[in-house]
């Protein structure tokens, strides 16, 4: 018997509805890594391989997973990743033309904690700029189809970070934050799209983005609601730049014409990089 298209996806809706997304990990009595050590105890994904696949008959849409942010409870090392994926465009799915919406605006989604972040970025300030919502509440349960990477290895210098750029290996960067006052900790997981080199000066820059930055500044309830959309930028292992999309005037000539959604007033952080290639030098 020939099973269809819709039969496969609705046995596995089925099947993923039996499933719950981890909303906490941590192992009874397991007592939190030390400081510094807490990039150890997560291999990074290979980001060219990694999705979050939905269920739902309607639309069971993939997205591509762009960057992960782990947040941790310093205290009971519980932990949550949440996902970031690839942004997109409104859309009418499925229709018989005219397939983008008149009134365009950036879609990008973040999951984690049984719970989708999205964010529409019309060319104005929205009030559904960004949204919470249940997973039932959008393309059904998700699977996360995760893969780690095969062979990883840590760029302890310049002279490493050079020559896996140069020869094209892919590079994932891992940047450790904390706030003193509410014990939460974040790793922030990114393959870098934009590996600055000089081999005038002998230093190295990574910018990419968007990312979900996190505020550690207090609990957020739900915690999905912490995230922002950022870019990142380092050079040194000690601190790390953020530039977070946020409302900003569109000034001419020393008057504010409007506001819109834009990356902007950047700022510096102390932090923990590290450089990691998915390969051989």
């Amino acid at each position: 018997m020939r099973t269809t298209r819709r039969e496969v996806l609705l046995a596995a809706a089925a099947g993923a509805a039996s499933l719950h997304m981890p909303k906490v990990h941590a192992a009874e009595g397991e007592r939190p890594p030390a400081e510094g050590n807490l990039m150890d105890t997560m291999p990074p994904l290979d980001y060219g391989l990694s999705f979050v696949c939905n269920t739902a008959s309607f639309n069971a849409v993939r997205f591509w997973v762009e960057s992960r942010t782990r947040i941790i409870d310093a205290a009971s090392g519980a932990w949550v990743d949440y996902y970031q994926c690839g942004s997109c465009k409104s859309e009418h799915t499925f229709a018989e033309k005219d397939l983008f919406m008149q009134d365009n605006y950036d879609f990008l989604p973040i999951l984690g904690a049984d719970s989708w972040l999205i964010f529409r970025r019309p060319a104005r300030l929205s009030e559904t700029y960004r949204t919470i919502k249940p997973v039932q509440d959008m393309w059904g349960p998700p699977e996360l189809r995760l893969r780690e990477a095969a062979e990883v290895t840590v760029l302890e210098t310049w002279e490493q970070i050079r020559d896996a750029t140069a020869n094209a290996i892919p590079i994932v960067t891992q940047t450790e934050l904390w706030d003193a006052d509410t014990g939460l900790r974040a790793i922030i997981e990114c393959p870098t799209k934009t590996m600055n080199v000089s081999l005038d000066k002998q230093l190295y820059q990574v910018d990419t983005g968007p990312i979900a930055y996190p505020d550690l500044s207090r609990n957020y309830e739900p915690q999905i609601d912490c995230l922002r959309l950022a870019f990142i930028a380092f050079n040194a292992p000690h601190f790390a730049d953020f530039v977070v999309e946020q409302p900003t005037p569109v000034v001419v000539d020393g008057e504010e014409k409007t506001q819109i959604y834009h990356f902007s007033n950047p700022f510096s952080v102390p932090a923990r990089n590290r450089v990691l290639a998915l390969g051989k030098l």
